[in-house]
């Protein structure tokens, strides 16, 4: 979305809802939610090979977030289309609760991004015929949840992040922190684990940018998310629990 908004929004609410209650414990809280263990990539350039990530070694656990802040071009997208199993690696592996996803089927990989990953990107990419408590219902419903479930839940994390009189309206009819709040409830609407982001308030006006992240790091907070979002915003980025980069295909860690 290229237009910058300006407009004040109400501020989210301060009590979580039930429904975004922090997920079940994993077996071994030492054990990292996703590892990625020596991942290459490389893409064609006419005749030559362009390689983005070189060994690249990350891992995030529970309740962290991690702040990925490099110059556009350096595999920032990469490496979280990789952590998402949106894509594959040339080479290495990317484990999810210990799990090599390599060695799974098709399906399986489907059902874990699904289930346990939440992506945040961009541009909201909401769907426009469809209101804001829509929006947040249908990857519920895609899930096997009811309409009436999907429907609580939805109006709950919508509340919560400050929306509660715009569950009826229309991407249109939205502001653009209002439509990027409604894909990060859509993006946790079921519950995962993981959440992904790819320049979320990238293309929002800077005390538009702080509301939503402000949104966003209290969702994340309040449900115990393992978080990743890539972001140009240092101020952003100094807030969250760790900062690391891409350099010269590998993932350092910034103080």
């Amino acid at each position: 979305m290229d237009e910058k908004t300006t407009s004040m929004e109400p501020a989210p609410s301060t009590a979580a809802p039930a429904a975004a209650a922090a997920p079940a414990a994993i077996a071994n809280e030492d054990q990292p939610i996703v590892f990625l263990h020596a991942i290459t990539r490389q893409f064609r350039q006419g005749d030559s090979t362009l390689d983005i990530l070189k060994g690249a070694e990350l891992a995030v656990w529970r309740g962290q977030s991690v702040a990925l802040v490099a110059p556009s071009g350096a595999g920032k997208s990469t490496l979280l289309h990789i952590a998402g199993l949106l894509e594959p690696p040339d080479s290495g592996e990317v484990y999810i609760d210990a799990v090599a996803t390599s060695s799974l089927t098709d399906i399986q990989r489907t059902r874990i991004r699904r289930s346990d990953i939440g992506f945040v990107y961009q541009f909201h990419h909401l769907l426009p015929e469809f209101s804001a408590v829509e929006n947040v219902m249908l990857p519920q419903m895609i899930r096997g949840l009811s309409s009436s479930q999907a429907l609580i839940r939805a109006a709950e994390l919508l509340s919560y992040l400050g929306l509660k009189d715009r569950l009826r309206h229309r991407p249109a009819e939205l502001s653009g922190g209002e439509q990027q709040r409604v894909a990060i409830a859509r993006a946790v609407a079921n519950a995962p684990r993981i959440l992904l982001a790819d320049e979320p308030t990238g293309n929002l006006d800077v005390r538009t940018s702080e509301r939503v992240f402000g949104a966003l790091s209290q969702l994340v907070r309040a449900s115990g998310l393992a978080t990743i979002i890539a972001t140009h915003n240092l101020d952003i980025a100094a807030q969250m629990d760790r900062r690391v980069t891409i350099r010269e295909g590998a993932v350092v860690e910034l103080e």
